[in-house]
């Protein structure tokens, strides 16, 4: 009875897949090179996925600009607009001056590709806001009454951090 009892076991020790190999660093560092490379040379074709995701989802991200400002003693607002997953944002502003507090707003926003507008709710009682889509990496700040504000249009741009190629703001 022992030794069939021992058979029994060494064949399912036999049969149970062998220890876990994971990549190392290098490995999977020389994986990511090659894929850099192939894509670099054309060799890599995202077309079969290129229109699976929903519309608003490729305009997700983080927007910096420096918008003019209409205070005194201010020379502009820092503004940094985050589009979330599940519609959700946050924006922060700060005011170029010398007291100079961040403001934080957090809300809802609807992306209408139709209208070419983002409407951005907020969680408290504040009127919404309205961002002109100028294309996939570019929004326009817009009056409340959706029209244009005053003075140069590029000067209430927002810009997406990971298509301007950087997460820094560039101020003048």
């Amino acid at each position: 009875m022992s030794n069939k009892v021992f058979f029994i076991i060494l064949g399912l020790l036999l049969n149970l897949p062998g220890p876990a190999r994971a990549e190392s660093d290098m490995q999977i560092q020389e994986k990511a090179l090659k894929a850099r490379e192939m894509n670099r040379a054309g060799a890599m074709d995202h077309s079969v996925h290129a229109g699976s995701a929903p519309t608003a989802g490729k305009f997700r991200g983080v927007f910096y600009g420096y918008l003019p400002c209409q205070e005194e003693d201010c020379n502009g607002l820092k503004m940094t607009l985050s589009l979330n997953p599940k519609n959700n944002y946050l924006l922060v502003t700060q005011p170029a001056k010398l007291l100079n507090r961040e403001s934080f707003e957090k809300g809802k926003y609807e992306w209408d590709e139709g209208k070419g507008i983002v409407v951005l709710t907020p969680n408290k009682d504040a009127p919404q806001r309205r961002l002109a889509i100028q294309n996939e990496s570019t929004l326009r700040y817009l009056a409340t009454d959706g029209g244009p504000l005053p003075g140069d249009q590029d000067q209430y741009l927002l810009q997406r951090s990971d298509k301007a190629g950087n997460r820094e703001m560039h101020i003048h």
